[in-house]
């Protein structure tokens, strides 16, 4: 039997999501991904993350999920969500 194939496009879209870890928003505050999908599993997270970090450092991102089948064909939207880091408002180099 021959394996599945993945869409080239979707497997691509997939990677460049993968490669989406952090920002930096307008006043200098870095906000690291911590999360990105969505349905029952999206509730759940949000839930927990604005428990132990509080409200004010939680943001959720709408994500264009055109070219994801599952999220096409279900209707489902997808969503990143954004804790605020710790320590400041700087950035930090993770370069070694």
């Amino acid at each position: 039997m021959e394996p599945k194939r993945v869409d080239g496009y979707a497997l691509e879209r997939m990677r460049q999501e993968e490669g989406i870890r952090e920002r930096v928003d307008e006043k200098g505050n870095r906000w690291v991904k911590v999360y990105f999908g969505g349905g029952a599993h999206f509730r759940n997270w949000i839930k927990q993350y604005i428990e132990i970090y509080g409200e004010e450092n939680v943001e959720v991102e709408e994500v264009n999920c055109t070219g994801l089948k599952c999220f096409e064909e279900s209707g489902e939207k997808a969503y990143r969500i954004w804790v605020r880091a710790r320590g400041g408002n700087q950035t930090q180099n993770n370069e070694a």
